[in-house]
């Protein structure tokens, strides 16, 4: 319930983001304007299953993330489209889309399985969607590399405070360890999706035109996570 809760926050901003900007963008980009209405779609429907998930067992939504809420502020904030696009295509779903591909760590059944399977296709369209715009944008603009960099400085300090956030590294890490009883295993197997993380992200960049390992604001490991 506590992991469908941050993801419940995640999946309302990831079709706010699109639907803010939407009007902006010229009709002569008609093929744009229907991706990204494809996937406000898409993010009502990973919203609406996570929500109906954490309120199915009768646990409910709880805790709401401050970190969670850091990284989304500064999403919906961005100064224009492609730095909130950066900033949410290849940061912030970009992690999530690793998340949901290592689904097997964090789901207890099969319904659980279903769901991240499914919202990954949907995510990784998303994602590639990212890749190239920023891709095709640096290529014409490299001097607004720096903003996106800019931009990128405050995702990445938001997602490392969201990552070690009480009510986001103890609800995963006991799925991952399938039970309380097995939360070391778990913190170790998050350690590993951490880096796997942090790699994918790097690798998404590069391929958009950005180094961005010199510049990184995080560790591209976990640091060392307390013994329960």
């Amino acid at each position: 319930c506590q992991m469908c809760t941050n993801f419940t926050e995640v999946e309302f901003v990831a079709g706010d983001m699109p639907a803010r900007w939407l009007c902006h963008i010229n009709h002569d980009f008609h093929e744009v304007k229907l991706f990204l209405a494809t996937q406000i779609m898409d993010e009502a429907r990973h919203m609406d299953v996570f929500r109906k998930r954490a309120l199915a067992n009768g646990g409910g939504l709880l805790m709401a993330s401050p970190g969670n809420e850091a990284l989304l502020a500064a999403i919906l904030q961005a100064p224009n489209y492609t730095t909130a696009s950066a900033l949410m295509h290849i940061f912030g779903e970009g992690f999530v889309l690793t998340l949901f591909r290592q689904g097997e760590f964090l789901a207890p059944t099969e319904v659980e399985k279903t769901i991240f399977r499914l919202c990954m296709q949907d995510e990784a369209r998303h994602v590639a969607y990212g890749v190239k715009h920023l891709q095709y944008f640096v290529e014409r603009r490299p001097e607004m590399t720096e903003e996106i960099h800019h931009i990128l400085d405050l995702g990445e300090e938001a997602i490392f405070r969201l990552t070690l956030e009480p009510q986001t590294l103890e609800p995963r890490a006991i799925l991952a360890g399938k039970g309380v009883e097995n939360i070391q295993l778990g913190m170790t197997r998050l350690a590993f999706l951490y880096n796997k993380q942090i790699k994918e992200y790097l690798q998404r960049l590069k391929i958009a035109g950005i180094d961005r390992l010199p510049r990184m604001k995080i560790p591209a490991e976990l640091p060392a996570l307390p013994a329960f």
